[in-house]
């Protein structure tokens, strides 16, 4: 599977994105006014499933979170079985 780019902020529309060739994968979410950044939503085209797309974007995405000293909170269950499955994303989720 092509890695065609790093996955990109895209702050207008609330998500990250990944373009693999002509399919365009995101993890969307919303801030709250405490500055809890709350995953809701992947989206991975079949076209590019199985291929570590979301969990490509789900770094990114969590990386910024951490960066920025955010918390989250991951209604999302791809992002939530993301954080169970990989260490160091944990304290993000706690208030």
């Amino acid at each position: 599977m092509p890695q065609d780019e790093a996955p990109r902020h895209n702050t207008e529309k609330k998500r990250f994105e990944l373009q693999i060739g002509d399919a365009l994968a995101f993890v969307a979410y919303r801030d709250l006014p405490n500055g809890t950044r709350v995953f809701v939503h992947t989206e991975v085209p079949p076209a590019v499933e199985g291929h570590g797309v979301g969990s490509r974007l789900v770094k990114a995405a969590l990386d910024e979170a951490k960066a920025a000293g955010r918390h989250v909170a991951a209604p999302c269950p791809f992002v939530a079985g993301y954080i169970a499955r990989h260490q160091g994303y944990e304290s993000l989720t706690s208030a």
